[in-house]
């Protein structure tokens, strides 16, 4: 049974938890399931190592992170694995989070916030400094937990807090064999790592000792989170559901850009909150780049990630599952589904790739967001139109513009209301460049300095010279 790490020490609680396998609907493992007063305990263990971690150099925070970047890396092959099991997950996409975990991390050891001088004149030197806020809740989504949580860790710790963080309870087992690994590389109380259930999350949102949220989720659930912070006027970062559009303009390669399409919709089963969810495409192409992308679609049926012949993984969870298969069932009366579109019998998750095409705006699977296998394809006719539909989505998180011609397409990427567009592409992460959020998508900035920045409160030490007045 996989313990919570709390205060520097491995502990097991009195309510072991089974973690489903998706696969197959087996127990893919066992943790030690913590409550409010496991929740209570880890806040405390935070609080008590906040000040002498805020006291340390960054030199000591940059070899702490490095240490824990190592232990993941050192140990690819087994959190690899472990996500297979828990979230039925491909080899590759299994592999590809434990990398992108590392380099979230090895990005965040390398960042120093230095005073900066604003002003240094005869009678006055006016200093800016980010200092660290203390406590960080960090409430990790099911999709991808061990990225999501470095994600989290990385700048909370080189700007000197603390954190506990919170995998979601469908999967807990990479995250916490995470502190299994860690638990004598971090020095105690830095980094608690706790499974437990919506309640004991609840409760550290509202906790007095807490100072700051960070939260990845759905925006239903941001709300509520939000709400309970306000009291405490707490900080945060809350990165919640898109439903990115990528427009395709005339004059773009069908057959070259197809598979990035495909690959940028259905990454990970669709259970990404910044792929493709939307796809509208020029009347001129539209018939062709259906055919392409259905075609894809129908020659690759879904299985079991630990099968490295697979590429396409089950829904994570049960509830999620049957949301999905929901959507499917509306969409066929709203649409026409031109690949997948029926259940798969038997037992775990699985919902195949399924492509609606003859579909439009007010429909449930264009205008909402489904967090599945499942692709609307939208006719267009005219640019402005089209731009006016993208940007009528209260979501805002990202989007994308396909063309032969950049400077067109980019054109385009500047009048969609989203906190990143991409051009020719989508989906592209990198722990440098800032992503920021917008409308109902979130609020604040993961990654780059920016995101760093939200770790920390902004102050400003102004001097007069000479003598005092």
């Amino acid at each position: 049974m996989l313990r919570n790490l709390i205060g520097g020490a491995l502990l097991e609680t009195e309510t072991p938890m089974d973690v489903i396998n998706p696969v197959d609907e087996t127990v893919a493992g066992q943790v030690a399931f913590a409550g409010i007063a496991e929740m209570d305990q880890a806040v405390a263990a935070a609080k008590a190592a906040f000040a002498s971690w805020r006291a340390t150099s960054f030199a000591e925070r940059k070899a702490v992170l490095q240490a824990i970047s190592k232990a993941i890396s050192d140990n690819a092959e087994e959190l690899g694995q472990l996500l297979i099991k828990e979230t039925g997950r491909p080899i590759g996409v299994a592999q590809f989070e434990v990398q992108l975990a590392t380099q979230f991390l090895d990005y965040a050891a390398e960042q120093v916030l230095e005073p900066e001088i604003l002003f240094d004149e005869p009678t006055r030197r006016v200093e800016a400094h980010r200092n660290p806020l203390g406590v960080v809740a960090a409430i990790v989504p099911w999709n991808a937990p061990l990225y999501l949580a470095a994600n989290k860790i990385g700048p909370a710790l080189i700007a000197g807090n603390t954190i506990v963080v919170k995998p979601a309870p469908t999967t807990p087992l990479t995250t916490l064999r995470l502190g299994e690994l860690i638990a004598d590389i971090v020095p105690a109380g830095v980094i608690n790592i706790i499974s437990a259930d919506n309640d004991a999350a609840a409760h550290a949102v509202a906790h007095e000792d807490v100072a700051k949220i960070a939260f990845t989720g759905s925006t239903e659930t941001g709300r509520k989170i939000m709400a309970a912070a306000a009291p405490g006027l707490k900080k945060l970062t809350l990165e919640l559901g898109g439903n990115d559009a990528a427009i395709v303009l005339p004059d773009a390669d069908v057959k070259a850009i197809a598979p990035a399409l495909f690959g940028f919709a259905f990454f990970n089963s669709g259970q990404v909150c910044a792929v493709i969810k939307r796809l509208y495409v020029h009347d001129s192409i539209y018939d062709a780049l259906c055919t392409e992308i259905a075609g894809m679609a129908s020659a690759f049926p879904v299985g079991d990630g630990a099968d490295p012949a697979v590429q396409f993984g089950p829904i994570q969870n049960k509830a999620q599952y049957e949301k999905v298969l929901r959507y499917i069932d509306i969409a066929k009366q709203e649409g026409r589904i031109i690949a997948g579109g029926e259940a798969i019998e038997g037992a775990g998750y699985f919902v195949p790739l399924t492509v609606v095409a003859d579909i439009s705006d007010g429909a449930k699977i264009v205008d909402e967001e489904p967090f599945g296998p499942i692709l609307p394809i939208i006719r267009y006719s005219d640019v402005d139109e089209v731009i006016a539909r993208a940007n009528a989505s209260p979501f805002g998180l990202g989007g994308s513009v396909w063309s032969a011609d950049v400077e067109a397409a980019t054109a385009v990427a500047n009048r969609l209301d989203s906190g990143t567009i991409w051009v020719n592409q989508h989906c592209a992460l990198d722990p440098a460049v800032p992503f920021p959020t917008s409308k109902q998508s979130g609020l604040g900035v993961e990654g780059g300095r920016e995101g760093l920045y939200a770790y920390t409160n902004y102050k400003i030490v102004n001097i007069a010279k000479g003598d005092a007045a």
